[in-house]
């Protein structure tokens, strides 16, 4: 079901123009096995099967798969690692958000969605080159406790408690950061304030959708 899940969404990044070409990468944590399943490095989303995705542990070791893993696995990892909730992570080059990593611009919470499945804002990580340990180290000081960050002069990272939440993270953010550039060329955006942002992400986190 994961990988399924994965080859979905990879085909939904690509098809809704969050990515271009091979870029970005998804991945999904999966208890059963005790490691993360990760998208392959240069493979076109479009023709993925299940059997080019590459099972990792928390020590960058394949257990499962033939493919070269995403460069940017240690960045996963080191997500992971961070993060004991976070069950699926997408990166995404998307423009808009994008325009933020390049601009080093933080996005800060001005819609009701994006402070209950972000957090209060989107910082902006400091720059590192892709695929390294410094990118990685960089990415989980400034995504602390929040669900998404920018990689400076690069693209997206989204975390979630599973990988389709992870993925409308991205989206989210990338609406917000189109919605901030256009509130800016018609004057000064107004954020929500501190207590409303922790507010919503309490009732997201608590209350949001179907419950048994």
């Amino acid at each position: 079901m994961l990988k399924t899940k994965i080859i979905e969404i990879g085909r939904e990044i690509i098809q809704t123009g969050l990515v271009a070409g091979t870029w970005g990468n998804i991945s999904a944590w999966d208890d059963s096995r005790d490691g993360f399943w990760i998208t392959p490095s240069g493979m076109d989303y479009l023709a993925l099967k299940e059997e080019d995705l590459v099972l990792m542990n928390m020590q960058g070791v394949v257990l499962e798969g033939y493919r070269k893993p995403s460069s940017e696995e240690q960045l996963h990892r080191a997500i992971y690692s961070q993060r004991q909730e976070v069950k699926g992570i997408v990166h995404t080059h998307s423009i808009y958000a994008t325009a933020h990593a390049v601009a080093h611009v933080p996005l800060p919470g001005l819609v009701e969605d994006f402070a209950m499945i972000v957090g209060e804002e989107v910082s902006v990580a400091d720059y590192q080159r892709a695929g390294t340990e410094e990118l990685a180290e960089a990415t989980v000081r400034s995504l602390a406790d929040k669900n998404a960050v920018f990689l400076a002069n690069h693209g997206l990272v989204g975390v979630g408690r599973s990988v389709e939440e992870a993925l409308k993270v991205c989206q989210i953010v990338e609406k917000s950061a189109q919605i901030h550039i256009m509130s800016r060329l018609l004057g000064t955006p107004v954020q929500l304030s501190d207590e409303d942002k922790r507010g919503l992400r309490s009732d997201y986190i608590n209350q949001y959708g179907q419950r048994d």
